[in-house]
């Protein structure tokens, strides 16, 4: 299991706010909850799963705002792809938890 960050920034939209661009990403992700484990943050988004189907979920996450009329979209994705024991978004927290008592 791997675990990415992802962000997605719409260019040149018509306001500043670009929530409803975050609402129609995490609709996508409701589709794939079948292969991924997902968590909206402030700041972006955590997806975890098999890198294979991260991968492809990514591809279809960074298409979105575009089929909204952007004509411009920068995406930032950062991946934690650890296999010398299970990674999980839930295990990280729990470390660190377990470490603050």
């Amino acid at each position: 299991m791997a675990i990415v960050d992802i962000t997605i920034y719409p260019v040149g939209t018509e306001t500043t706010s670009v929530s409803q661009y975050v609402a129609e990403i995490e609709k996508v992700l409701e589709q794939e909850s079948d292969r991924v484990k997902f968590q909206l943050t402030p700041m972006s988004t955590l997806i975890e799963g098999e890198l294979k189907d991260l991968f492809e979920i990514v591809q279809k996450l960074h298409e979105v705002p575009f089929q909204h009329g952007i004509k411009r979209v920068e995406t930032n994705i950062r991946i934690d792809d650890r296999r010398d024991k299970p990674l999980t978004m839930a295990g990280k927290i729990d470390s660190v938890k377990a470490k603050m008592k």
